[in-house]
């Protein structure tokens, strides 16, 4: 199926995203499935006063779900989601606008992933597919475009959901700290699979052991590492919790060593968690819950790495998916995915809590969000 990408002009860019002095300002890409018009929009954070301006097309892409950023924030990798799907490239054309030049795009082997990451050499991305099951690694070509397949490797089992979990659903798939492993949540196993990689070749091979399980019927979703990359923190979509490891650099092991519920006490709707994000300072671990429609903070113990509670506070939108911090590490934006609108919070630096600020700016079906790095 052939996707088609359309770009809007720069100038009606520049007029769209107002006259905010850059300096004080973030871009933010946010996708968005609005059937009318689904793509990649823009917008301007305002890091004084945390104003966020209303996100404005700038490029048109089918089915877009999570997407990435290289490090040096020149490119942006997207997974298409849907039957077929597939992954897109794009070239960032102007780091004022966000103006973003279409370079390539690989179908996927059935549903398209849900989640896409470039390895720490940024020479590859990897992606997990959610409908297929399996994750897969592809290289890059030196003007950032997707080049060719070095891995893929599809997943077996099952666990005890009779709909969530009937087979493998691979719903995460990045790198260690240290760039030699590659790890995978897989969802509908209640397995974090872990694999060698080779970040010269993309080649995967398996670790021994090939995986960690957590309790049956926990669906693990996203990993998150600490950046003293020796804890790691899985949020578990089906059992509301956060899970916490001791992660071995050298062995490429996890050992887990405690579990948190993500959901109040006495919450009995239904609700799911989704994304998990460790601050950079490695001080806080912030989560969304979809149903309760919640932001959860916890505080990670300097030494231990276990997580106390420190805020739940409502997410001012309904499913709230996806969030990110900012550059400056003082906001947080969150999408609410069937409210439809984007929230910004101010990121408390002592406290690590988070306190809404202005309204909720309207986005159709908000997917992905990243900030642009400086």
């Amino acid at each position: 199926m052939v996707r088609v990408m359309r770009r809007l002009v720069p100038a009606v860019l520049l007029t769209a995203l107002g006259n905010m002095s850059m300096a004080d300002t973030s871009l933010l890409y946010v996708g968005t499935q609005n059937p009318e018009k689904m793509g990649i929009a823009v917008a301007m954070l305002d890091t004084d006063t945390g104003a966020l301006s209303t996100p404005k097309l700038i490029i048109e892409s089918r089915d877009p779900a999570h997407f990435t950023l290289s490090a040096d924030g020149s490119h942006l990798y997207l997974c298409n989601t849907g039957t077929p799907g597939g992954v897109s490239a794009f070239a960032v054309e102007n780091r004022k606008t966000g103006a973003l030049k279409f370079l390539n795009y690989k179908e996927a082997r059935g549903r398209g992933p849900s989640y896409i990451s470039v390895d720490r050499s940024g020479r590859h991305v990897l992606d997990a597919n959610y409908g297929g099951g399996y994750v897969e690694v592809l290289s890059l070509a030196s003007d950032g475009a997707l080049d060719r397949q070095t891995a893929l490797v599809q997943h077996e089992g099952s666990s005890v959901h009779p709909q969530r979990q009937n087979k493998p659903y691979a719903h995460w798939f990045g790198t260690d700290p240290s760039n030699r492993f590659a790890l995978a949540a897989d969802l509908g196993t209640d397995h974090i699979v872990i694999y060698r990689f080779d970040e010269k070749t993309g080649r995967l091979a398996p670790n021994d052991p090939a995986s960690v399980k957590v309790n049956s019927g926990s669906g693990p979703r996203h990993l998150a590492f600490h950046p003293n990359g020796r804890w790691l923190y899985a949020v578990q979509e089906l059992s509301n919790e956060v899970v916490a490891f001791h992660w071995d650099a050298t062995k490429g092991t996890l050992e887990q060593f405690q579990a948190v519920k993500t959901l109040r006490e006495g919450f009995t709707d239904p609700s799911t968690a989704a994304e998990i994000l460790v601050r950079k300072d490695g001080r806080f671990l912030y989560v969304s819950n979809r149903g309760e429609d919640t932001l959860v903070v916890y505080a990670i113990d300097a030494n231990t790495g276990e997580l106390t509670l420190k805020q739940r506070t409502p997410s001012r939108g309904r499913v709230p998916r996806f969030f990110a911090f900012d550059p400056s590490g003082k906001w947080l934006v969150v999408g609410a995915q069937e409210g439809g609108t984007l929230g910004v919070f101010r990121v408390e630096e002592q406290s690590g809590e988070l306190t809404p600020q202005g309204e909720p700016v309207p986005m159709p079906k908000p997917m992905g969000v990243m900030f642009l790095p400086k």
